[in-house]
């Protein structure tokens, strides 16, 4: 499902990833680990097109995402559910609202939208939330609603870019459960964290980079960086 192909990334003459190879196949469960600067997050953002590799292929399905026009981009991105540390959700909306127009904004009709959006509140339970705006909503429950509105669209894909770097460990784990649930379900799940006891209980596949480079690559692997 996804490739990166001896991918390099520089800004500014700093090396930041240096020539990256590994494969996700589809309903894999992967952690990506590393120090805070490692390049967990840019290898996300090249990922999902908001930056271009220095060198090398960056793959995802039958769309080689290095290559890929502007106009083109929407449509890559509608197979993938993207979930941030900082939640970005619409203030003004509630959380119902939220997920909605994720759906409005993928032009799907409107009984469609109203069917999904309750059946994902559920999913990620937050049922009895749906009319809360954002500012009424915990730390855990608002990265609930980001979940919710990445799952809307059905994606192939959901990218965590550390959805629990803002949450306590109650809340961390709830996150780190639902994502595990996701996956049994048939969705593939990037994970990007640097959180030691979570990579390590769940004992799934982890990539480990250090200095912008892949220095382990284990089936349920730990966190374990030299």
């Amino acid at each position: 499902m996804i490739t990166f192909s001896n991918v390099s990334k520089s800004y500014n003459h700093s090396d930041i990833l240096k020539d990256i190879s590994f494969k996700i196949a589809p309903k894999e469960f992967v952690s990506v680990v590393g120090r805070s600067g490692a390049g967990k997050s840019t290898l996300i953002r090249l990922l999902i097109a908001e930056e271009k590799p220095t060198k090398g292929r960056v793959i995802f399905g039958h769309y080689e995402v290095t290559k890929l026009k502007g106009r083109e981009l929407p449509e890559l991105r509608r197979h993938m559910g993207i979930i941030f540390q900082d939640f970005r959700l619409l203030s003004q909306k509630t959380a119902y609202e939220n997920v909605v127009f994720a759906m409005e904004a993928a032009g799907k009709p409107q009984k469609e939208i109203e069917e999904t959006a309750l059946q994902v509140l559920d999913l990620v339970g937050l049922h009895g939330k749906m009319a809360n705006f954002i500012h009424e909503l915990s730390g855990g429950e608002k990265q609930r609603v980001a979940i919710a509105r990445a799952m809307v669209n059905r994606p192939d894909v959901i990218i965590a870019d550390e959805p629990t770097g803002n949450l306590d460990p109650i809340n961390t784990w709830g996150i780190i459960n639902l994502l595990v649930k996701i996956n049994e379900l048939g969705t593939t799940v990037l994970l990007a964290t640097h959180n030691k006891e979570i990579v390590n209980q769940l004992e799934r596949r982890v990539v480990s980079l250090e200095d912008g480079r892949i220095i382990k690559d284990e089936e349920k692997g730990k966190y374990i960086l030299m």
